[in-house]
């Protein structure tokens, strides 16, 4: 999960938005690391579960969100959620199926599912017409 981040990572742009689903354990958080990588951030990236949302600098700032413990939407919008999906750098939420009201009109959406064993089936989908070029540009990248 973290080397397929690292490869989204590579290819995000400023004001890229990239949704995370699956159930616990699936790998969000280590996918979320892997695209910390592929945006340049050094050091450790942890789970923003009890603090909702993390900032990173890299070579586009890193924004990581998790809306799992949050009870209703307006919590992350009153966090100032449209500030960061707005902003300079790349947004990853994972949860985001908790605040699909606040998202934006375009986004990635990657979905995790476990397999038996060790494996994951990954499904990414564009949403919107923004992140179609870095579908394409994924499919190219990550035929395996």
């Amino acid at each position: 999960m973290r080397h397929l981040g690292a490869r989204v990572g590579g290819l995000l742009l400023p004001g890229d938005v990239v949704c995370l689903a699956g159930d616990l354990g699936a790998g969000k958080t280590t996918l979320a690391q892997g695209i910390a990588v592929g945006l340049g951030v050094e050091g450790p990236v942890t789970s923003p579960t009890f603090t909702i949302i993390h900032e990173y600098r890299g070579r586009i700032p890193f924004y990581h969100v998790d809306a799992y413990r949050l009870e209703r939407p307006e919590e992350l919008e009153d966090l100032g959620l449209e500030e960061y999906i707005f902003g300079d750098g790349v947004t990853v939420i994972e949860w985001a199926d908790r605040v699909t009201s606040l998202l934006p009109d375009n986004y990635l959406e990657v979905s995790i599912q476990p397999l038996q064993g060790e494996g994951r089936l990954v499904t990414v989908k564009a949403v919107g017409t923004g992140p179609e070029k870095l579908v394409e540009e994924l499919e190219k990248e990550c035929e395996y």
